[in-house]
């Protein structure tokens, strides 16, 4: 009974395209209470049959202007639903602010310095490595939290911080995930979903979902990616910006490939592209996917390429690519580099797969990277076929270790 009432309360919520602190605000302004009795997190209670409404069931009908009796009906749902980032948030919630607050009165100064910090650290990891940014990047986080739990603020001043928490966890959370620390990076994407979806930040929430969800894919839980990666798609909609919502189908697209999934993958890759032509269209995309370009599409379509073994289209791409690369991003092109040196061992270019994992090699002898380090144990592992051609067989004696 109590899983029905759930499954009623969260159906009617997301038709109404509300967050689950919305609904809590609702309950309660519908009930006539002062403070926040109900929250985010009773609410995930009530949703997920950990607990019945009871008392408050009425006013959940009210709130949602549904009678009572709709939420008490049984369920038979047609399909299994799908996936929601709801699914994916913390247990507790580790940004509710402390019943008393002792810290300073934060106003919009106060944000817009987190925020030129934020963006600060996100221009640090084009060019540096995780292993260099990761005690700034918490140190950062562990700061942006406490001025928000501690500080004495409004409640639209509380939803900017949030905003800016939610783009410093996705930032730091990657680059705890290039660090190798990667329970350390979901432990912060996961806090990141959260901030913004409280801060009804659909856009956001999706961004930092497909960067858990691209870590997900990448070590080895690929179901969980996929799953993911979609939720972020599916919860952002249609009305995502454009550049939002090809970064999502990319992340779609790269789990599908994880998962050994080609034809998935090469339909989000298509959608991708589409949503990326009506940039510009009047829906203004957030500052900080200010990287997200038809280059960036070309990367993800030529690594998805090479993972399907596909390398007569996936060579060209990589060239194409990389011939107009900023060198200063050593990182990515050491990734990218990894890339077309599997693509051309897959071409049965030996002698050439050699050159450039030489070449892979030597740029990312002196970057604090693991994302770098696992693509050079992945080109050397392919490259052991060819152990017979010379230029391998020095490369390989070369690098043994």
């Amino acid at each position: 009974m109590s899983s029905d009432i759930g499954a009623n309360i969260r159906r009617e919520r997301e038709v109404r395209g509300w967050s689950q602190a919305r609904l809590a605000r609702e309950v309660c302004r519908a009930a006539g209470v002062i403070g926040d009795p109900v929250g985010r997190q009773e609410v995930s209670r009530w949703e997920t049959g950990k607990r019945t409404p009871r008392e408050w069931l009425p006013f959940i009908a009210a709130a949602l202007r549904v009678p009572v009796e709709a939420l008490r009906a049984p369920q038979k749902p047609a399909e299994p639903p799908l996936p929601t980032l709801a699914d994916f948030l913390p247990e507790e919630n580790p940004l509710s602010p402390l019943e008393s607050r002792t810290g300073r009165r934060i106003g919009v100064v106060q944000v817009d310095d987190l925020q030129q910090r934020v963006h600060g650290l996100r221009l640090a990891d084009d060019v540096l490595a995780g292993g260099d940014l990761i005690r700034p990047a918490l140190r950062e986080l562990r700061s942006a939290v406490k001025l928000y739990r501690e500080g004495s603020h409004t409640s639209e001043v509380g939803r900017q911080l949030l905003v800016q928490i939610g783009e410093l966890a996705q930032i730091a959370g990657w680059i705890a995930s290039d660090a190798g620390q990667h329970s350390e990076a979901e432990r912060i994407y996961r806090l990141g979903i959260s901030a913004a979806r409280q801060a009804e930040d659909h856009t956001l929430a999706g961004n930092i979902a497909g960067s858990l969800a691209y870590q997900l894919s990448n070590t080895g839980r690929e179901a969980e990616g996929v799953t993911l990666a979609q939720a972020a798609l599916n919860d952002a909609g249609s009305a995502a910006p454009p550049k939002a919502r090809a970064l999502y189908l990319d992340r779609v697209a790269w789990a599908h490939t994880q998962a050994g999934e080609a034809q998935p993958a090469m339909r989000a890759l298509g959608e991708a592209s589409e949503a990326l032509s009506e940039d510009g269209a009047g829906i203004e995309s957030p500052a900080y996917l200010y990287w997200v370009d038809a280059g960036e599409l070309r990367v993800m379509e030529s690594r998805v390429y090479t993972e399907l073994h596909r390398p007569l289209r996936a060579v060209p791409l990589l060239r194409e690519v990389l011939s107009g690369y900023d060198a200063t991003h050593t990182r990515e092109m050491a990734l990218y580099l990894s890339w077309l040196a599997v693509a051309l061992a897959d071409a049965n270019e030996p002698e050439e797969a050699a050159a450039v994992a030489e070449r892979v090699i030597s740029i990312s002898a002196d970057v604090a990277s693991e994302r770098t380090a696992e693509r050079v144990r992945v080109v050397l592992a392919r490259l052991r076929d060819f152990a017979d051609v010379p230029e391998v067989a020095s490369l390989l004696a070369d690098h043994a270790a």
